[in-house]
């Protein structure tokens, strides 16, 4: 009979194994991420349109516009 507790090894075994990660969940992942993605696109171009009409409406440049946007 042996007083050490060996029992830590199957643990160690089990974290070297990689576990597989189902299929559907990572498609449904890849689809919301997709989702969300296309969602703030669109959001951030409507503010980038909002905030160049507020700027054209105070008079600013389309050029100086599309400098201050990065374009």
């Amino acid at each position: 009979m042996s007083i050490i507790r060996r029992d830590y090894l199957d643990e160690y075994d089990r974290q070297q194994r990689p576990d597989t990660f189902p299929r559907a969940l990572a498609v449904g992942i890849a689809r919301k991420a997709e989702a969300m993605a296309r969602r703030f696109e669109e959001q951030a171009a409507a503010q980038l349109v909002r905030d160049a009409q507020r700027a054209l409406r105070r008079g600013m440049t389309p050029e100086r516009i599309a400098q201050e946007l990065g374009l």
